[in-house]
């Protein structure tokens, strides 16, 4: 798990911006975000911490990550004045939504697990995070989370530096389910004992191949902010 802090990091709500955007604008768009836009979110009540990541593998390149007390902060009042009704004259100019490709922009509710010990309601944003968006059938639904939350996590969890991991339903945007596993570096999906966790159960070669992954999912990527 990575290191706390004292104040509560995260609830149950989650909101997730990707993005690609194209060279000439990065410098300009990275400098909004860092110095404005992430600063402006974070006075908004129910927003409790947020990162922005880089991919390392798959896409699309840049994520912004917010935590939120739940997924309701996404309709109050202060928030749509803020981000929807009175952008930042900047923002209007540079803002995600306007210059990115490739934009998507989901909002969730956290599935797994189903609660939360304090501790882990204090933990700062991971240095690397590997997320898979999928979908899967409504016949194997049932079943896909059954085994994603009892079989397929706990074997992973047990793995040389994998820190966390939390699943999450859409309630805004596509696709329905996003899985985030925390990780000290970049290559922990590589090891040994990664693929040992994969293989081991019966269960996971039969249900894995339904499963429908987003364009450039999974993804890894590294945090860039706060740095």
């Amino acid at each position: 798990m990575s290191k706390t802090s004292t104040s509560k990091t995260r609830g149950t709500g989650l909101l997730m911006v990707w993005t690609d955007i194209d060279a000439e604008f990065e410098a300009e768009f990275n400098r909004w975000y860092d110095e404005e836009h992430i600063s402006r979110l974070l006075e908004i009540p129910g927003f409790l911490s947020a990162g922005r990541y880089m991919a390392v593998r798959g896409g699309p390149k840049y994520l912004a990550m917010y935590e939120l007390e739940d997924h309701n902060v996404l309709r109050s009042a202060a928030y749509l004045d803020t981000v929807k009704y009175q952008p930042s004259p900047q923002r209007a100019k540079i803002g995600t939504s306007r210059i990115g490709r490739n934009f998507l922009r989901n909002a969730y509710r956290q599935i797994f697990p189903v609660h939360t010990h304090p501790v882990e309601q204090t933990v700062e944003m991971a240095p690397f995070l590997q997320m898979g968006r999928i979908d899967v059938s409504a016949a194997i639904e049932e079943e896909f989370n059954a085994w994603y939350n009892t079989a397929y996590i706990p074997g992973y969890l047990a793995v040389p530096g994998c820190l966390g991991a939390r699943r999450f339903v859409a309630v805004e945007g596509q696709p329905k389910y996003l899985t985030v596993y925390e990780f000290e570096h970049a290559k922990v999906s590589e090891s040994e004992a990664w693929s040992r966790a994969r293989a081991s159960n019966p269960w996971t070669r039969r249900v894995q191949p339904q499963l429908q992954h987003d364009e450039g999912s999974p993804g890894i990527y590294q945090r860039i902010y706060p740095k």
